[in-house]
């Protein structure tokens, strides 16, 4: 929980619109995206990769 606040806050967004997309009820932007890996330090094709690997 806590790491998802960090994260809302340094995207500027709601802690429940992170959750949506840890929960993959939403999408984040491309944008955001990029952004969250840059954060996560990730390379941004990885967080693709395993949503994709998760759902296919």
């Amino acid at each position: 929980m806590m790491e998802r606040l960090w994260l809302a806050e340094q995207l500027g967004k709601s802690y429940n619109m992170v959750k949506s997309y840890v929960q993959n009820r939403r999408q984040p932007s491309i944008e955001d995206l990029y952004k969250i890996a840059e954060l996560l330090k990730v390379d941004a094709r990885d967080l693709l990769t395993k949503s994709l690997n998760k759902n296919g």
